[in-house]
């Protein structure tokens, strides 16, 4: 088994970001908005939480032992 070593900021990066994309999902799939209102939040919060997630798994990858 692979072990990867992680300071706390970035764990905190990675739960981040994970909760955006959550909520991003979240929201696609709510009906508590107008729909167009509903879509464009979801669809922020979904790209924000994607994107942002790109380099912190590249990051942890290259931490690998």
């Amino acid at each position: 088994m692979k072990k990867v070593e992680l300071t706390l900021p970035e764990i905190a990066l990675i739960a981040g970001t994970r909760g955006l994309l959550g909520a991003g999902i979240g929201l696609l799939l709510a009906d508590k908005l107008k729909d167009d209102q509903r879509k464009a939040v979801g669809w922020t919060l979904f790209i924000i939480g994607a994107i942002s997630t790109i380099p912190l798994a590249i990051q942890v990858m290259g931490k690998r032992k």
